[in-house]
């Protein structure tokens, strides 16, 4: 299941991230690596950016990106 499918607090470990180039590897530094905890947070009225919560931070993401981490509940 992709990030951005997950219901509002619902638990899940980042399991890979896809994509290519300069975006997957700035989801990266911003700590979207396998094996990562998150909880999704808050999503914006019309559904994009998205909130998650990681490694004791929250991070927005649009929802074009939280389409290419994949995550297992």
């Amino acid at each position: 299941m992709t990030l951005d499918r997950l219901s509002r607090g619902q638990r899940a470990i980042i399991s890979a991230v896809s994509g290519e180039g300069r975006g997957r590897l700035r989801l990266l530094e911003m700590g979207l690596v396998p094996g990562t905890v998150i909880v999704m947070g808050r999503c914006a009225p019309f559904g994009d950016p998205v909130e998650i919560e990681l490694r004791g931070y929250s991070l927005t993401l649009r929802r074009s990106d939280a389409r290419t981490v994949e995550t297992e509940v």
